[in-house]
């Protein structure tokens, strides 16, 4: 072989390399526009009727968030890895819109949502692929009671796009400072969410009202980072409860405080939303930079 023909070998082998790599960089983004990727949001049941849920240890970020009634409700983001299965699948709240929209554009799953949130719906960057718009993506469970019996095929939705969790989250190593802590507990009107520090594997442990919070497909579900995120509320124009309180709508754009559980540590510290289209970036006290730690974050978001 000559040293031209090896040249030319080699040059062919480099463009191949080269080639792959920009093919795979869009399959990883999920499209020509720098930094797109697919995006995905399914709402998720938390009562005891609904629990064990189905797909949650798959998601990026996981938002919890009060309803009415003193209730919580899931919202898993999944901007990486999709479950084959995920659910009970429940409605939206008008509280999903503000928050969803730093992510860009991603798909929202979800059962139903009352009628005055349509016209809302309607007008935010969301991707609707609810049973309605794709009843073959979603299956009923007989072995459960309606409405906690709802499934979703995640595969079989079509794509929302807009920004990873790596986007809109920031991630790196811890700063100095925050205090050792084995365990937090967050208590919600009729929930008590538990996280309890695992040295060895290097997560959360979380528990529900003093049970383990499990995914049918991993188990006990687990977080490299829980933030507690305190926002101002105002009533919503739709859902009431029982009593006739109006679900909360959480203002997720602005300001305030936040703790920030990472690596056996809690921090105090502030988040910062300046506009829809912002992520949400985390402070300390003193105004250093708090990034989260690599793996799956919890976000409970905590009215004031």
């Amino acid at each position: 072989m000559t040293r031209r023909t090896k040249l030319s070998l080699a040059a062919a082998a480099a463009v191949l390399v080269i080639a792959a790599a920009i093919v795979g960089g869009l399959l990883l983004t999920g499209g020509d526009e720098p930094g797109e990727r697919p995006v995905l949001a399914i709402k998720i049941d938390n009562v005891a009727a609904a629990r064990p849920q189905t797909g949650l240890g798959s998601a990026d970020v996981i938002y919890c968030e009060p309803v009415e009634g003193g209730l919580t409700r899931l919202a898993a983001v999944y901007t990486s890895e999709l479950p084959e299965v995920a659910g009970p699948v429940r409605s939206a709240r008008e509280t999903d819109l503000e928050l969803l929209s730093q992510y860009g554009s991603p798909a929202l799953a979800f059962s139903g949502a009352a009628p005055e949130l349509g016209p809302l719906l309607a007008d935010a960057p969301l991707l609707n692929v609810s049973p309605a718009q794709q009843p073959g993506a979603y299956f009923r469970d007989d072995s459960r009671r309606a409405p906690h019996n709802l499934y979703v095929r995640p595969r079989e939705l079509p794509e929302g796009s807009g920004r990873g969790a790596d986007q809109v989250l920031r991630f790196a190593p811890a700063p100095s400072g925050g205090t050792p802590v084995a365990e937090h507990t967050v208590r919600y009107p009729a929930a008590r969410l538990r996280f309890e520090w695992d040295g060895q594997a290097g997560r959360w442990l979380v528990e529900l009202n003093g049970t383990p919070l499990v995914s049918t497909e991993t188990g006990q579900l687990q977080a490299a980072t829980v933030v507690v995120q305190h926002v101002t509320t105002r009533p919503g124009t739709a859902i009431r409860d029982a009593a006739g309180a109006p679900s909360p709508v959480l203002d997720t754009i602005g300001t305030g405080d936040a703790t920030v559980l990472r690596d056996g540590r809690s921090f105090d510290a502030g988040w910062s939303r300046p506009d829809p289209d912002d992520g949400t970036s985390f402070t300390t006290d003193t105004g250093q930079a708090l990034p989260l730690a690599e793996g799956p974050v919890w976000i409970l978001l905590v009215r004031d």
